[in-house]
């Protein structure tokens, strides 16, 4: 069978022999129709009775399946999907969708007959964030049992996501998510875990999120939310998330909190001021990261970093979270010490946005590479980072709770 571009050999070699998968990404998946927005702002599309002029529209496929696992099969990672459909058209066309990536990358793909295939419809209008109406549909059915072990041999990494819009995994304080995520460590796979934002007047927004995660982040290696993800998830509905500014203190702190409940590595999506990370100062808990090891624990063993994002022509921003982490899981693959995962990460994110749907601008890793090596610009930080400061060798900022900058000091 002939593989896509894509899928042919783009920097990154399998081991002798093995033809499994090098990641697994797993969780929500479904339908985007994105039409192309134009001049037409959101201001124009709120105006009861209004005939808004659109131009074509994308059709593709999203959420953390698609989005990240198409990402990293782009990037030139072998990736199998794993996620759940239903037996209409809409989850015909996202598996024919998938396998233009080629035949294997849907092997782990369930088909529920009788069941409503999930769908989002995305207003993303230029130069503004996007609007979701969605329908969870068949990802309201995952459970642990939809991951078979057998799926999982020969891989390294595990990444799952969109727990708060698949129903299974958050009801019950997360027992069944907490059950998937010792299912998958227990094969001994670094574990992944990428979060949403859930509707504060949903059941997903009335669940008690900070018990969840001290339920699940002890088998979490990677962990990457956004600000309003987590700021929603640690601080509570009510507190709105306005109401807590992003800067060096309010990160810290809630990393802080989020190592403290067992993850080895938080990384936090700031949107257009890049992505924050910060690392377990436990070189222990770093040697426990899994089969996707570190490239040297101790290296990364209490960090505090900034990446600022990358110049890019934004055309759409659908999607540009999870390409962060494909970014993130793509150097983490391959070895890459912090920095320059960090810095993959960011500019794989950059890449996304500059096509309408997620994955259309993501190019092979050793391109991105090129780009990056060819003095590609960092866009300026504007957020208070006291006591920070700049690392001109990698273009990001080191905080004052990182352990080498202190050590250098």
């Amino acid at each position: 069978m002939k593989q896509p571009d894509n899928q042919r050999d783009k920097g990154f070699a399998a081991p002798n022999g093995a033809s499994s998968f090098e990641a697994i990404v797993a969780g929500h998946i479904c339908l985007d129709m994105i039409p192309d927005m134009g001049n037409a702002g959101l201001a124009s599309i709120s105006i009861p009775g209004a005939l808004v002029n659109v131009g074509e529209a994308v059709i593709s496929t999203g959420g953390t399946v698609a989005n990240s696992g198409l990402a990293l099969n782009r990037l030139g990672i072998r990736t199998g999907l794993m996620g759940k459909v239903g037996d209409d058209p809409f989850g015909r066309l996202i598996l024919e969708t998938l396998r233009e990536h080629g035949e294997s990358v849907t092997d782990g793909m369930i088909v529920s007959a009788g069941e409503q295939s999930s769908y989002s419809v995305v207003i993303s209008p230029r130069g503004s964030d996007r609007i979701f109406l969605h329908c969870p549909g068949t990802n309201d059915t995952f459970t642990a049992e939809d991951v078979p072990p057998d799926k999982l041999e020969g891989a390294r990494l595990f990444h799952f996501g969109y727990p708060p819009l698949m129903k299974r995994m958050y009801e019950d304080d997360g027992r069944e998510l907490e059950k998937l995520l010792a299912k998958v460590k227990a094969t001994g796979l670094t574990i992944s875990l990428d979060m949403s934002r859930p509707d504060p007047d949903s059941p997903a927004g009335k669940v008690d999120w900070s018990s969840i995660l001290r339920r699940i982040l002890p088998h979490v290696d990677l962990f990457m939310p956004s600000w309003e993800e987590i700021v929603f998830m640690v601080e509570g509905a009510d507190s709105g998330v306005g109401e807590l500014e992003m800067n060096a203190a309010s990160l810290s702190s809630i990393s802080e909190r989020l190592l403290g409940m067992g993850a080895a590595v938080i990384g936090i999506k700031l949107g257009e001021e890049g992505l924050y990370v910060r690392t377990s100062g436990s070189a222990e808990r770093l040697q426990q990261f899994g089969t996707c090891r570190l490239s040297d624990p101790v290296a990364w063993a209490g960090r505090e970093l900034l990446s600022p994002c990358f110049q890019a022509t934004v055309v759409g921003t659908t999607g540009a979270g999870d390409c962060t982490i494909a970014g993130m899981i793509c150097g983490l693959l391959n070895g890459l010490p912090i920095e320059s995962a960090m810095t993959a990460a960011t500019a794989v994110g950059a890449c996304s946005v500059e096509a309408l749907d997620a994955c259309g601008g993501i190019v092979p890793w050793p391109e991105v590479k090129a780009r990056i090596d060819a003095g590609w610009q960092r866009r300026p930080v504007e957020l208070t980072l006291d006591g920070w400061a700049i690392e001109p060798a990698h273009g990001l900022w080191a905080g004052p709770n990182d352990r080498r900058r202190e050590s250098s000091l």
